[in-house]
């Protein structure tokens, strides 16, 4: 059943997608504020590797249990647990005094994100007409890349006027106010709710063992784990990279926050590529060909100094992250078709939310850990170039599944 539009003539999918931005500002905010955090806390280069990752530790253990509970517990009413549970913990990490509490605190922000994610585009697609779901699905398929772009532009102006903990405070505000949002004008989930639960006959685990049972969701899971820890260990580091080389913070900021932003172009690239005939596995594996190269030219140095100037090797990330962008949005299109059943898909997302968490809590720490090792950042490539690999790898067992679901 799709629903009205508000009283105030807004569609509430947009209200979701919105709701889903204020969500990943939270992804956002640290890089900037790294540099303080070290300055201010005592914060090692690892630790603030584990901070960076460590909204995601929520989504490593219970990305399951919210892909199989969702639909019991209500779309919109985990869509609010998730918004308020954000905004508590932004505000009360504003006064953390050191890592142990700033870190509880990240993984209470890592529930909220998955609490968000999750549910919302099944309530999106019950908010639109089907001929509208492709394109506003598109849109949701950016909002993690919006919300970490305006978190990496806006924080350092922030960081710079006020301090970190009027940052954590304001972006507390901002997931206070979508939660006020979805509140007022997404609908209630009880007609919804019924109408789904009454699809879903098989009960949880039954739909639980067919999907692990089933190589299909493995090998999106998989990959985008390789795709999610390659990214986030590449662009959370890149203010403070650029910091060493000498940029001041407002510069590095938004220098990040256009390399998170290109990574759009990948998306709204991959479905027009999907749709003139490309397989899963041909974008697939090139994305993960044009990531490699891409941090190749960006990172590798010879004879001690880098093979490109700073200028060119930004333009490199950049395009690490634009061509990264046909990964994600491939898997998430080809997890609907490769689900073992119709009753499985949302148990298939929540897998593969769950795996990509766990890319995104071990790369950045892994990316610091090679730096501090080898003195420098000039082996990155060789942490994202092993990741290519098998990202490439999986795309091959994708195909496979893919042609054998379509002969």
């Amino acid at each position: 059943m799709v629903e009205p539009v508000t009283s105030r003539g807004l569609n509430p999918s947009w209200i979701i997608v919105a709701a889903g931005v204020s969500a990943s500002l939270h992804v956002g905010k640290l890089p900037p504020a790294v540099p303080l955090l070290q300055q201010q806390l005592g914060v090692s280069l690892v630790q603030a590797g584990f901070l960076l990752s460590t909204v995601q530790v929520a989504g490593m253990v219970l990305g399951l249990v919210v892909g199989l509970g969702a639909d019991k517990w209500g779309l919109r009413r985990s869509l609010l647990t998730g918004l308020v549970l954000m905004a508590l913990s932004s505000a009360v990490g504003a006064a953390a005094t050191g890592f142990a509490w700033l870190l509880a605190l990240r993984a209470l922000e890592g529930l909220g994100f998955l609490l968000v994610a999750m549910p919302a585009p099944g309530l999106i697609r019950r908010s639109v007409k089907p001929s509208e779901l492709g394109a506003r699905m598109g849109w949701w398929g950016s909002y993690m890349p919006i919300g970490s772009a305006m978190g990496l532009l806006l924080g350092p102006w922030v960081l710079q006027a006020t301090s970190w903990q009027t940052w954590w405070l304001a972006l507390g505000c901002t997931s206070a106010l979508a939660a006020y949002a979805v509140w007022r004008m997404v609908p209630a989930d009880a007609a919804a709710t019924a109408a789904v639960a009454a699809t879903f006959d098989e009960g949880w685990r039954p739909r639980l063992a067919l999907t692990l049972r089933s190589p299909g969701p493995w090998l999106v899971s998989l990959g985008f784990m390789v795709y999610s820890g390659q990214w986030m260990g590449i662009v959370g580091f890149l203010p403070t990279l650029y910091s060493e080389a000498g940029l001041s913070a407002k510069l590095a900021g938004l220098l990040t926050a256009v390399v998170a932003a290109s990574n759009m172009l990948g998306n709204v690239a991959a479905g027009r590529l999907l749709h003139r005939g490309w397989s899963p596995a041909r974008c697939l594996q090139t994305g993960n060909v044009l990531m490699g190269l891409t941090a190749l030219l960006a990172y590798v140095q010879v004879g001690g100094e880098s093979l490109a100037p700073l200028w060119l090797r930004f333009v490199a990330v950049a395009l690490f992250s634009a061509t990264g962008g046909l990964i994600p949005a491939t898997l998430f299109t080809t997890a609907m078709h490769l689900a073992p059943s119709q009753a499985t898909m949302s148990t298939t997302v929540g897998f593969m939310q769950q795996w990509s968490c766990v890319g995104q809590f071990a790369g950045p720490p892994l990316v610091a850990a090679v730096a501090m090792q080898m003195g420098g950042w000039q082996f990155t490539w060789m942490v994202t170039g092993s990741m290519c690999v098998l990202g490439w790898l999986l795309a091959l067992g994708v195909g496979r599944c893919w042609s054998r679901l379509r002969a």
